[in-house]
């Protein structure tokens, strides 16, 4: 056999991965432009859904009609076409996702496909769960500090004026004594943004025992590892919770919560991981008995 031979046998199995890997990314682009398409149909109906929150605020500051408007002959479209696509991408994920592991697991070992094919479902749950979350729990909240404000600071310029009564306006008005008065007239694109942006900000929160299970899976982390910086944790959720949630005490303390309940959740699957990896090296004689313990720092 010659040398070249031998290069276009050795480039063969590159070949054929790289047909493979064309054909999975153009199943996979097809699903999303089907995703798109099937999205856009029902765009409009997500729309309402998704600005459900700011429409409840308007009506309990006192509007009878919630309105939003656009500026921009293409704005709305453009709107539209953005729910069609982070809704298209949600709908082509089960495919895409089967996609990327039908070209991954041929290379991988039984073992390695019964560790990794669970953390391929639990993340989309997890990443619903999240956005479920960021809409009915922390979108609102938000809303009603942004938008209750203007009630606020308008209580605040009668105090000063020293009429004390109720203010009577509009719903998101602030009547600045005798100067100009300001009033919301929310835009749809920018009401839109804050939504979709908790929606992935909550998403990927809630990814974290995923995350950290399956590091734990590899042997990156450790469950006394998790433990020992749990303190820096505890500052870079609150950093984290500063950063994500308007500046009002509740969501903030809403959001420390939870993710911090997902971390110490995560520190006991990391352990029961490691429990379970040390049975199997026990049952095969590369490990003397010793119960790890969960409680170990």
């Amino acid at each position: 056999m010659t040398d070249q031979d031998e290069i276009e046998d050795s480039t063969a199995p590159l070949i054929e991965h790289l047909a493979e890997l064309r054909n999975r990314l153009i199943a996979s682009v097809l699903a999303f432009v089907v995703g798109i398409v099937i999205a856009f149909t029902v765009s409009e109906p997500i729309l309402q859904f998704l600005l459900e929150p700011i429409k409840n605020t308007l009506h309990s500051l006192g509007d009878p009609s919630p309105t939003l408007q656009y500026t921009s002959p293409q704005e709305y479209l453009f709107t539209l076409f953005r729910i069609s696509m982070v809704f298209g991408f949600a709908l082509a994920f089960p495919v895409i996702s089967y996609q990327l592991w039908r070209f991954v697991a041929p290379g991988l070992y039984r073992s390695e496909k019964s560790a990794f094919l669970p953390f391929l479902i639990a993340s989309p749950f997890m990443f619903l769960l999240g956005a479920a979350f960021a809409q009915f729990v922390v979108t609102p909240l938000a809303m009603q500090f942004f938008l209750g404000f203007a009630d606020f600071s308008s209580i605040f310029t009668r105090i000063a004026a020293g009429a004390v009564n109720a203010p009577d306006h509009a719903a998101g008005a602030v009547d600045a004594g005798q100067g100009l008065k300001i009033t919301f007239f929310g835009k749809v694109n920018e009401s839109l943004d804050i939504t979709l942006k908790f929606i992935m900000a909550f998403g990927l929160c809630f990814q974290l025992p995923v995350l950290l299970t399956l590091l734990g899976k590899a042997g990156i982390v450790s469950a006394p590892g998790l433990k020992s910086v749990r303190k820096y944790a505890i500052v870079g959720i609150l950093t984290l919770a500063a950063v994500l949630t308007p500046p009002d005490v509740t969501s903030q303390v809403i959001l420390f919560t939870v993710v911090y309940g997902l971390y110490e959740i995560s520190i006991w699957l990391v352990w029961w991981v490691e429990r379970k990896r040390d049975e199997e090296l026990r049952a095969e004689g590369l490990m003397d008995d010793e119960e790890p313990d969960p409680d170990d720092a």
